[in-house]
């Protein structure tokens, strides 16, 4: 029998079936919008791959597109375009998306195609071995791209040796590896019911929804997916001397989950620091030294761990007199915050929690991405109470705590004078 549930609080216009197998329904009716985003997130993205299924989760979601018992890839394009509709997916490291738009009155052609991409794909070799070729362009590209490839060796030191690290594209050794039969065994492992969400929002109509998910996913076997491999921070350094115009650096320290109760804490900490046009590292580094066009500090939390960052790019010549003022800056940072700064990384953080719902595509992606976390969506005004309940002293223990972690550190090109990372960790120690 079919579980029914309403979640109030997030939207009046929100509802959420979970069918028997555990595959979960969640559609909003958004007054106003004439168009429907639809969309299947599954839990699985490449931290869920084996050493030798290394990038097969990205090239599962570009062969979905290309034919199933009943369509071809052109009549897959074709028969969305027709109606004016556009479909996409997205590989991430916990997750793979596949969505489409279309108008509210053309919604079941989407469920339609979704449904079938997702359960009928037949993984022709023809268009496997195009479709390898296209992501070894694509690999390609991200090689000839500096500051790219220092975020791919910024995440491989950080979590060494583990699935978590791993760049999503996958390596040319892996990518030319794959046939129909590893694809076939990966999803049937980790496409597995109790982790697909299908969200829908604007002109929609949850019964409609509800229908197609019970007819294309309602006979997937309720089978348990394998553990996930933990993500544990280890740390290091990576020097890549390349002869390019510009150095590009990444320095990290190890960050939280975003199921840590320290969470937003430090996530305002790193907006404090770099992110935004008056934050610290702006000011200090792009303002007033010029040592480089952008700089900017991120917080990437994962499901049981993080990873904080920060980014910039300069000349050879100035990179040590950058990272000794990056270094120096967050320190400070770290120790004098004060509540006018949180207050402004405040309501910088609810402003881009709020905006991300103001569009159909926003709704459905925070609908699933959170039923996939928590089980549940969880109304704004309980994420924004977690955001105000955030004091200074909170946000200073957070960062203490995080400069007290081992660094990382990864940089690409003209790298003379780079410090050895002994130094980074105590220059942030205060030593």
């Amino acid at each position: 029998m079919n579980q029914h549930f309403s979640t109030f609080g997030a939207s009046p216009g929100l509802t959420v079936t979970r069918l028997d197998n555990g595959f979960t329904v969640a559609s909003e009716t958004i007054p106003g919008v004439a168009t429907a985003t639809l969309g299947v997130w599954v839990g699985a993205g490449s931290r869920h791959e084996r050493a030798d299924e290394h990038g097969l989760s990205h090239l599962i979601e570009h062969m979905a597109f290309k034919g199933t018992a009943t369509r071809s890839a052109r009549g897959i394009a074709e028969e969305i375009e027709n109606v004016g509709g556009e479909i996409n997916a997205a590989t991430s490291t916990e997750s793979t998306s596949y969505t489409a738009r279309v108008l509210g009155e053309d919604a079941r052609v989407a469920l339609d195609v979704l449904g079938d991409i997702l359960t009928n794909s037949v993984f022709d070799a023809g268009e496997l071995a195009r479709e390898k070729g296209v992501i070894l362009q694509e690999y390609a590209a991200v090689e000839d791209t500096p500051d790219d490839v220092v975020y791919d060796a910024f995440i491989e030191t950080a979590f060494p040796g583990q699935p978590i690290g791993r760049p999503i594209l996958g390596r040319p050794e892996t990518i030319t590896s794959f046939d129909r039969a590893g694809i076939e065994a990966y999803i049937a492992r980790e496409y597995v019911p109790g982790r697909m969400v299908l969200a829908a929002a604007g002109a929609v109509e949850h019964a409609e929804i509800v229908d197609a998910a019970q007819r294309h996913f309602g006979g997937l076997k309720p089978v348990e997916a394998p553990p996930v491999v933990a993500g544990v921070y280890g740390g290091g350094e990576r020097g890549m001397q390349k002869r390019l115009e510009q150095a590009n650096l990444v320095l990290g320290l190890p960050g939280l989950s975003f199921r840590d109760d320290g969470y937003y804490a430090l996530h305002l900490f790193s907006q404090i620091l770099g992110g935004g046009l008056t934050s610290r590292l702006w000011h200090e580094v792009r303002e007033t030294r010029g040592l480089a066009y952008e700089i900017q500090a991120f917080h990437w939390p994962f499901a049981d761990c993080g990873l904080f960052g920060i980014g910039a790019g300069t000349s050879g010549a100035d990179l040590p007199e950058l990272l000794d003022v990056t270094l120096a800056t967050t320190r400070a940072a770290a120790a004098e915050l004060d509540a006018a700064e949180l207050a402004r990384a405040k309501a910088q953080l609810k402003v881009s929690l709020l905006s991300a719902l103001e569009t159909p595509g926003g709704r459905i992606e925070r609908n699933a991405r959170q039923l996939l976390a928590w089980g549940r969506v969880i109304p704004p005004e309980e994420l924004i109470a977690k955001v105000d309940a955030v004091t200074v002293e909170d946000t200073r223990a957070a960062a203490r705590t995080l400069l007290a972690g081992a660094p990382t550190l990864a940089a690409i090109g003209p790298l003379k004078g780079l410090p050895p990372l002994a130094r980074v960790a105590g220059a942030l120690r205060g030593g």
